[in-house]
């Protein structure tokens, strides 16, 4: 494996560093979770995008489905997460870490009882927030959608469900 081609043609480099302190609301809030969106697509150029992901003691969680366009990891700061890898239900745990290639068969769930919180991070950056918001409408009794709805809404996000 070799670096991919250069990012940055400058010979000097820049002050372009941003940063979001800790104390930075959730972005979204939905019944069940907190999302804060750390760097998204957009702030990464589309190299990746990184949420820190709060889910309360109510178990929720989406069902196993894989992506098409991106790579999707998992790193457990605090809690337990149930994660499907495909084959079965695993347990992670705090400082546990998981990585999904584009195309693996996943689905993750809080049923511990108490709160999680993890870092998703998915490669390239894609808009997930859009995707994330919609369900939040859902959950929160702010729209419904149609079985068919719920495909299309799943194929503009490029999560197909298994």
């Amino acid at each position: 494996m070799s670096y991919p081609p250069p990012l940055y043609s400058g010979d000097t480099g820049e002050a372009s560093a941003w940063l979001r302190p800790a104390s930075t609301a959730p972005d979204l809030q939905s019944v069940t979770t907190q999302v804060h969106y750390l760097a998204t697509g957009a702030t990464t150029g589309g190299l990746f995008g990184l949420y820190r992901y709060e889910m309360t003691a109510a178990r929720s969680g989406p069902d196993p489905h894989f992506h098409k366009t991106m790579a999707e990891s998992f790193y457990i700061l605090d809690g337990a997460l149930r994660l499907h890898d495909g084959s079965g239900w695993r347990d992670l745990a705090a400082g546990d870490f998981a990585h999904v290639p584009p195309g693996g068969i996943h689905g993750f769930r809080n049923e511990s009882g108490a709160p999680l919180s993890m870092l998703l991070h998915f490669a390239p950056g894609a808009p997930r927030e859009s995707y994330f918001e919609a369900v939040a409408e859902v959950a929160r009794g702010e729209r419904s959608l149609t079985p068919e709805e719920w495909t299309e809404l799943y194929r503009r996000h490029d999560q197909y469900m298994v």
